[in-house]
């Protein structure tokens, strides 16, 4: 049951967290110009420093090279505008701004690099961003802010979705040298980072100081890319923000191929030829509901990413993990409230019963929550959230040193899309919403008052002092704690402050959920 509402989950996050165009802020003087490796580039310089937009990192995965690992981009002439966002990877539709409209185009290999002010050599952050592997573009956060405090260099990544990233079929299978295909989109993020270790010297960084993150589906492509081989020696450190749902798991490549064949039958393929002679639209409305993911039992991922940590030959490097507080009010606000038909009192004991158990429903009982919406998304977010991110914390401790945070901020500002819905349902500290504490989420000015700000600066803080130095700690804050048991939690000074607690495992009911099928 779990594990349906998981693929379920992946086609909200489509719906929600796709990226709006930024509001770039008005050029200062000059029109940098950096020479990479395939031709020189011209960027803008901002108030906030320099950066370089839409660059690409790959040839466009588009005719023959559709469905093939990524292959790299082929010189150009002359210099080539890098002040607008490139186009994003095929997806579809959605209810934030800007994406009123599906993206049909496969030509997407694309990054974007903020730089600081100065000719020091900084380390270097690069982003993945989230969207349930479906949706989303490296332009849902504008780091530029975050790049001047942290004296950072961020980079954010585009990448293929859904069935063009991640289709694995007998016939692709047969093209590969390990016979197992479906990681195109995770393939994507490896070329990215070696094109970051090719060039990102030129525009003032350290190569061989690259932090991975990302939040939700980035945050489970940072932990796929730990356990992956072929990833090893691209990155020094590692962020997992609220990614460590359904513990990381991959798909099995039995289950992939067998995914595969029932997507080609809609699309009414039996050949490989015939898939990429279907329209990108054709392959849009036909990847549905599928679940597309990893593919592990290949060269990219032999193992599942936590018997690749608990084996050991996962990568060793410093983790940030972390989760938010009500991760599930957003999904259960999708499943009820927003479709106007809100969970009822007399409705709330099937519904937990059917989705999580009858234990589940003596744990979560109605009179403790304050509607029957938000007790269901208590226990959805316990056991899709909060508890698999502890219990990966005590996975990767094992290996390296794991730094533990939740985001608690319950008076936290909804992010963009929700605010927009202009309802008064209570998010708290949902998925998503810590995004515009740390970046100009969708481009936008977080809307966040002064006691927010202060905890947006702390936080900040800790997510560049990790990137500098590998340990995150922020000025007067209590250093993040290091190894299973004690987590940060990140809250208002007004609601407590930043405190090291050791309940939390508790406080989601970790002991039910730990021993709970996810399957």
């Amino acid at each position: 049951m779990i594990r349906r509402i998981v693929i379920g989950l992946t086609a909200l996050a489509a719906a929600l967290v796709a990226p709006v165009p930024a509001a770039q802020a008005a050029p200062t003087g000059g029109s940098p110009v950096v020479r990479t490796e395939a031709g020189l580039v011209r960027g803008e310089t901002t108030a906030e420093g320099r950066q370089f937009l839409g660059i690409p990192y790959a040839e466009p995965p588009v005719g023959g090279l559709r469905w093939r690992a990524p292959r790299a981009v082929r010189p150009w002439q002359g210099v080539r505008s890098a002040r607008d966002f490139g186009n994003k990877c095929v997806q579809t539709s959605s209810w934030d701004p800007g994406y009123e409209h599906p993206s049909y185009t496969e030509d997407c290999l694309d990054l974007n690099v903020y730089v600081p002010e100065g000719s020091a050599r900084r380390p270097v952050l690069v982003w993945f961003h989230g969207g349930g592997l479906t949706a989303g573009a490296g332009q849902d956060v504008v780091p530029d802010v975050f790049a001047r405090q942290t004296g950072t260099v961020v980079v954010t990544v585009n990448y293929r979705l859904g069935a063009m990233g991640f289709l694995d079929t007998a016939g692709l299978d047969g093209e590969t040298r390990d016979g197992v295909s479906g990681n195109f989109g995770m393939l994507d993020q490896q070329a990215a980072l070696r094109w970051v270790r090719a060039d990102i010297g030129r525009f003032g960084g350290d190569p061989g100081r690259v932090t991975i993150a990302g939040e939700s589906a980035g945050g489970r492509s940072v932990c796929t890319q730990l356990a992956s081989p072929t990833a090893r020696g691209l990155f020094r450190a590692g962020v997992i923000e609220s990614g460590a749902y359904d513990d990381c798991r991959a798909r099995t490549h039995p289950d992939a191929v067998t995914q595969g064949a029932s997507f080609a039958r809609k699309l009414g393929c039996s050949t490989v030829a015939c898939l990429r002679g279907r329209s990108a639209r054709e392959v849009l409305e036909a990847q549905g509901d599928f679940d597309w993911g990893p593919v592990t039992g290949g060269a990219f991922l032999p193992v599942q990413p936590e018997l690749a940590v608990a084996s050991g030959t996962a990568s060793r490097v410093p983790v940030i993990n972390g989760s938010n507080k009500d991760e599930g009010r957003l999904f259960a606000f999708s499943s009820f409230d927003l479709n106007g038909t809100p969970l009822t009192a007399e409705q709330y004991p099937g519904v937990m019963r059917d989705t999580f158990g009858d234990e589940a429903l003596a744990r979560y009982p109605l009179a403790d929550y304050p509607t029957p919406t938000i007790g269901f998304a208590t226990a959805l977010g316990d056991t899709l959230f909060s508890c698999p991110a502890l219990r990966l914390d005590g996975l990767l401790a094992t290996r390296g040193p794991v730094y533990s945070y939740e985001f608690a901020d319950r008076t936290s500002p909804p992010f963009a899309s929700l605010r927009d819905l202009h309802t008064d349902f209570d998010f708290g500290a949902t998925h998503v919403n810590e995004i515009q504490y740390l970046f100009k989420h969708f481009g936008l000015d977080s809307p966040l008052n002064a006691e927010q700000w202060a905890l947006s600066r702390q936080m900040v803080q800790y997510w560049g002092s990790f990137v500098r130095t590998g340990v995150p700690r922020a000025e007067g804050q209590p250093t993040m704690p290091a190894g299973p048991g004690t987590v940060l939690s990140l809250k208002t000074a007004s609601k407590g402050g930043n405190t090291l607690s050791t309940s939390v495992h508790q406080e989601h009911q970790c002991d039910l959920w730990d021993g709970a099928s996810n399957g």
